[in-house]
């Protein structure tokens, strides 16, 4: 006999469930059916981002002050009278002052050139397994590093003191010939000898580091390959070890520049003895003193120059692109400047 079915009892939530939604809906005074609009981001041209660069007061300040300290130095050069910029003018160019330039060319060609020569030498005696080599090698670094260079000369150019003659043969032996040392080591030549050798020491640390700064692995390919030793040092070898020996190289040069002026005790024409002559003559000391100041800027700012374009020449294996050099770097400021939008250079968007 089939049973009455009942309903069952629908339960409140499911009768009026739009009701309670809307009961727990918050009223804001608005419809609720209505969603609140996103407010969108206005486009509008006229209307561009600002760009606004950070503020640097220290380093503004810093520039400031800098730049009152060189408006002042500036003027002091050109307002005072005691510079004598006439007497310069006359005697920076004077075939005295001239050849002295040349002389110190001199001087310094054959000291660099001598020095690297037994500083190359000694770096490769040093880096011998000999032991005899290695200490005769740092006996020499040793001693003409700690005796200063105005003894050194002072001893070469009175060796004459020590040994009426040099004599030439077999050594402990019968000499073939000799001659006076007066007649041999001049004053020229006594000052040759002294820079070369106190150059030397110092050269042959230069370029002792730059062959141990090339990989001990690249020796071992080439003798695995068997090439000879000397083509390892000069094919191998030196051209990497350029790149540090360079700039350590370049400071030497430019200080040996500025070194030649200790010859002078031996009365020796180079720039500084010569622009002595002239205002122990004249009486205009201070106006020859820049005379010798603006030679050696000149010669010390070419030497500047020589070794950047040998650095940059040496790091074509050591990097994909090749510094700029000044003049590369000037021209493409400008050409930059000259593409960019008027609105750019002030700092705004167009």
């Amino acid at each position: 006999m089939p049973r009455d079915i009942v309903p069952a009892e629908t339960p409140p939530s499911a009768i009026a469930p739009t009701e309670t939604r809307r009961a727990e809906t918050p009223t804001t005074g608005t419809d609720p059916s209505e969603t609140p609009p996103v407010a969108a981001p206005e486009d509008t041209p006229g209307e561009a981002l600002k760009v606004v660069t950070a503020r640097h007061p220290g380093r503004l300040a810093a520039a400031a002050g800098v730049l009152v300290l060189l408006a002042m130095a500036a003027s002091a050069l050109i307002t005072n009278t005691a510079w004598d910029w006439p007497v310069v003018g006359e005697y920076l160019f004077a075939p005295s002052i001239l050849r002295a330039v040349a002389f110190t060319l001199q001087l310094t060609a054959l000291g660099i050139v001598l020095g690297f020569v037994i500083g190359t030498v000694v770096a490769l005696m040093r880096l011998s397994t000999n032991p005899l080599l290695s200490s005769v090698a740092w006996g020499y670094t040793w001693l003409f590093r700690s005796v200063p260079l105005i003894l050194q000369l002072l001893f070469w150019y009175n060796l004459a003191l020590l040994y009426k003659q040099i004599s030439f043969g077999v050594p402990f032996g019968p000499s073939f010939f000799s001659i006076g040392t007066m007649d041999l080591i001049g004053p020229v030549t006594a000052a040759a000898i002294g820079l070369a050798l106190h150059q030397g020491a110092y050269a042959a640390e230069i370029v002792r580091a730059g062959f141990l700064s090339v990989d001990h692995g690249q020796l071992e390919a080439a003798a695995a390959l068997g090439i000879p030793r000397t083509r390892q040092i000069f094919k191998i070898i030196l051209p990497q070890a350029m790149r540090t020996i360079i700039p350590t190289a370049g400071n030497e040069i430019i200080g040996l520049v500025k070194g030649t002026s200790v010859v002078y005790i031996m009365a020796l024409p180079e720039l500084f003895y010569q622009a002595q002559v002239i205002y122990n003559r004249s009486g205009r000391v201070i106006a020859l003193l820049l005379v010798a100041a603006i030679w050696y800027l000149i010669l010390t700012t070419v030497l500047s120059i020589a070794q950047y374009y040998l650095e940059r020449h040496y790091a074509k294996g050591s990097s994909r692109r090749l510094p700029e050099t000044p003049l590369g770097r000037l021209r493409r400021a400008f050409a930059e400047r000259a593409a960019a939008p008027v609105g750019e250079t002030s700092g705004r968007t167009p």
